[in-house]
C-alpha cells in the first residue's frame, strides 16, 4: 500500500491530528533508544563474517524506529497529519518485519527439532539394536 500525501489545507483538523498522534509522539523517546540500540546490534553483528550477511536487518530496523519516531515528533510540532501518516507507516513496516523474523525463526526452530529428533531416534535404534 503506498502513501500519497493529502493535499495541503485538505489534512485533518490541527487538534485531531495532536491528539491522535500523541500517544505515538510521547513513546517518541523510546523508539528512538531502541532504533539505537538495533542499530548498535547491527553494527556489531557485521564485524563476524557471518554476521555481515544479516547485519542489515537490524539497522533497517533501527532506521524505521528513528524514522517514525522523528515523524510522530514532527507531527505533534507542526500540527501535520502527513507527518502522522508517516510515522504509522514506517512503524508498520518495522511490525511486518518483526513478524516475518519471528515466522522464520519458528520455522528453523520446527525443522531444528525435526532434524535433531531424527538423529537421536536414530542413534537409539542403533544402539537399541546391537
Amino acid at each position: 500500500m503506498s502513501y500519497v500525501p493529502a493535499a495541503p489545507g485538505a489534512g485533518m483538523p490541527a487538534r485531531a491530528t495532536r491528539e491522535i498522534g500523541l500517544p505515538l509522539a510521547s513513546a517518541a523517546g523510546w523508539m528512538k533508544f531502541i532504533g539505537i540500540m538495533f542499530i548498535i546490534q547491527g553494527a556489531i553483528t557485521a564485524l563476524t563474517i557471518v554476521g555481515i550477511i544479516i547485519a542489515w536487518l537490524p539497522i533497517w530496523i533501527g532506521v524505521l524506529l528513528l524514522q517514525s519516531a522523528g515523524a510522530a515528533q514532527r507531527s505533534q510540532l507542526q500540527d501535520d497529519a502527513n507527518a502522522l501518516i508517516e510515522a504509522l507507516s514506517r512503524l508498520k513496516t518495522y511490525f511486518v518485519i518483526q513478524g516475518v523474523l519471528y515466522l522464520v525463526g519458528l520455522a528453523l526452530m520446527v525443522i531444528y527439532f525435526v532434524f535433531f529428533g531424527a538423529v537421536v531416534a536414530a542413534m537409539l535404534h542403533n544402539n537399541l539394536g546391537h
